[in-house]
């Protein structure tokens, strides 16, 4: 097999060349190439290449350009595996749509200014928009910090700061009354009043209820002849997944659970799909609370804007009305407070969280509670830009 003029270029039995060269002690072979002519400029491409990263790694202060696309991928590879990736990757996603071939050492505050108009645009409120800002800083940090090319050097020398957003549009809270919760259940089919009514006995996050599975129930005996459920949730479900957290059922809440035993052998709440005439009613697990059965239970309640997780707000709400302690409140509802919080429960523990729900259902002062909260609301909302004149504040 004879060489081509091109030293390196080599002609295959199959009619295609080859390429087979040695350029600065590193060998460059490929195969396949239907003419000499491409196997040829393949051959100077890779040459030039290589002459170019011998001189990068020779300088340990030169630096390549490196786009906001590849740092978003180099991201999203240091954080597989964490909680925050998920996350992540959905406020990267329009970033990268966004201008993805931006350099990262052209990223600061004046050309960011047409991202998050952008995202404006999209209806992104001012906080989902600094979580994005906020991946902007993770990458602009560890290109200073941590991120190297080969010669040693980081990806960036320095970094400008990037400037968050005033969160001066955030939808309040919006706990709701005793006469409300009973309005809001009436209105929604049986399968979501459950969840509902569980939620606001719970204070659980709306994932975890929809999740709720058997296999996290525990059998307690609280008291001589009190006997409640306990849900362990795993940490894969908690926020921050630092530890398994607990669901202490109350009367109400085991009410309701024990209501939907038997109807599905792993999911808690279930809602009856649609069969036909005469077939046995089967259960399937609930995708999530947040629905257009809710939007028109809602409605129909005359609940304006009321999310699902408005439901945490009232449990919150009712608790501190309660007189429940700070602590007990923060077990109850999954709120961290640095080393105030403890993962390892006694039984005495449990027995406070279960009376701290049932002080909760006292109907004492807190209608008084929430019409304040009502009024502050309905002023912070007034503070709000408004989509359209004709848009009606419900407090």
């Amino acid at each position: 097999m004879g060489r081509s003029k091109t030293n390196g270029v080599y002609p295959s039995g199959d009619g295609t060349f080859e390429v087979d060269a040695r350029y600065k002690k590193q060998r460059i072979r490929k195969r396949g190439f239907e003419s000499q002519a491409e196997a040829t400029d393949y051959l100077i491409q890779r040459r030039e290449e290589i002459r170019v990263s011998l001189q990068f790694l020779a300088n340990p202060h030169k630096r390549v350009p490196i786009t906001l696309e590849e740092a978003a991928t180099q991201l999203l590879k240091d954080k597989e595996g964490m909680p925050s990736a998920v996350t992540d990757a959905y406020m990267l996603e329009p970033l990268v749509a966004w201008n993805g071939s931006l350099t990262i050492d052209k990223l600061c505050d004046a050309t960011l200014k047409d991202f998050i108009e952008d995202r404006r645009r999209a209806k992104w409120k001012n906080k989902t928009i600094n979580n994005a800002l906020e991946c902007v800083r993770t990458i602009l940090k560890r290109a200073v910090n941590k991120w190297q090319f080969p010669n040693g050097a980081t990806w960036l020398p320095q970094a400008p700061s990037i400037t968050m957003l005033p969160l001066t549009d955030q939808r309040p809270p919006r706990p709701i009354t005793w006469a409300e919760q009973a309005e809001l259940l009436k209105a929604l089919p049986p399968y979501l009043a459950a969840m509902a009514e569980f939620d606001l006995n719970t204070g659980a996050r709306r994932r975890v209820v929809c999740m709720l599975s058997w296999d996290w129930e525990v059998r307690l005996v609280l008291r001589p002849a009190l006997e409640i459920s306990v849900f362990v949730v795993p940490r894969e479900f908690v926020k921050g997944r630092k530890s398994e957290r607990l669901i202490v059922c109350n009367p109400a809440a085991q009410r309701i659970v024990d209501a939907q035993r038997g109807l599905h052998p792993e999911r808690v709440f279930v809602y009856p799909r649609r069969t036909r005439k005469g077939q046995p009613q089967v259960y399937v697990p609930v995708a999530t609370m947040w629905s257009p059965a809710w939007v028109a239970a809602r409605t129909a309640a005359g609940l304006g804007d009321l999310h699902v997780h408005d439901l945490r707000h009232t449990v919150g709400m009712r608790l501190r009305a309660a007189g429940v302690s700070e602590r007990t409140q923060n077990e109850i509802l999954w709120h961290t407070q640095g080393a105030n919080m403890t993962h390892h429960y006694a039984v005495a523990q449990l027995r406070e969280i279960y009376d701290a729900l049932e002080l909760m259902n006292q109907q004492h002062d807190a209608d008084e509670s929430l019409n304040l909260w009502a009024l502050m609301r309905k002023m912070r909302l007034k503070a709000l830009p408004q989509k359209s004149p004709g848009l009606k504040l419900v407090a």
